[in-house]
């Protein structure tokens, strides 16, 4: 999310949690590539792999920004990404947050369907509270549109998939959609995707000539992001 606000506003978002729960002991052994498969092997995973994603492009793009200023230049330009204006703290509890539900979904899927139930409820709850701060910072940059969409609208799917969906259960599984809860986060990330497009497609004729090609960078890898978020929300359906 980090990467989101960079791309509109040039600040940004995000660091692990301190006190983040603990890897499944499943991780504990094994290969990278191993370990790697393990944690896409579930929602948590490819939630965390677009956060991971989203927060060092944006981090490296505004670092890039001033390279030729020096050490200290770098290092204020890291602080103004992450609690460099309101916004940017807002943006950076979000990430926060967002890393730690990922992990939770990652607990919850470790053995694979059906979930954990009351991990995944958590992960929801947790979610949900990273989806309000992300509202709060994009509306603070001010984007509206996308904070009532990225924000409000998926946090409220969030706290109606930890407390009006019932249980998953084998006999459930692949058949349900549309779920409205789920179907409201899912749809949350469409705007955000939409410009992103749009920024791509409005400066794809300049890039090479008046733009360099980091211009696209943004724009592109925050599109790569929601692609892999959507796939995170989808495999939510438990299907």
């Amino acid at each position: 999310m980090g990467l989101l606000s960079n791309h509109l506003h040039g600040r940004g978002a995000g660091q692990a949690l301190p006190d983040m729960p603990a890897a499944a002991p499943s991780l504990a052994h094994g290969s990278p590539r191993q370990a790697l498969l393990l944690r896409l092997s579930g929602p948590g995973g490819y939630y965390n792999l677009g956060n991971a994603l989203g927060l060092s492009t944006g981090l490296a793009l505004q670092v890039a920004a001033v390279q030729h200023g020096g050490l200290g230049a770098s290092a204020s330009a890291a602080y103004d990404y992450l609690a460099g204006s309101p916004s940017a703290v807002a943006l950076t509890v979000a990430m926060l947050v967002f890393f730690w539900s990922g992990e939770i979904y990652h607990r919850a899927w470790a053995n694979g369907f059906p979930p954990d139930v009351a991990l995944n409820r958590k992960g929801d709850l947790l979610s949900a509270f990273g989806a309000l701060a992300l509202g709060l910072g994009l509306l603070i940059l001010p984007q509206p549109a996308l904070a009532a969409t990225a924000g409000l609208m998926h946090a409220i799917g969030k706290v109606g998939s930890a407390l009006h969906r019932p249980d998953y259960t084998e006999a459930s599984a692949g058949r349900r959609w549309p779920d409205p809860w789920r179907t409201a986060v899912l749809l949350s990330r469409f705007p955000a995707m939409a410009a992103a497009l749009i920024e791509l497609v409005r400066i794809a004729p300049r890039v090479g000539t008046d733009l360099p090609v980091s211009a696209a960078v943004a724009p592109a890898v925050l599109l790569v992001c929601y692609v892999v978020w959507a796939k995170a929300d989808l495999m939510l359906f438990g299907k």
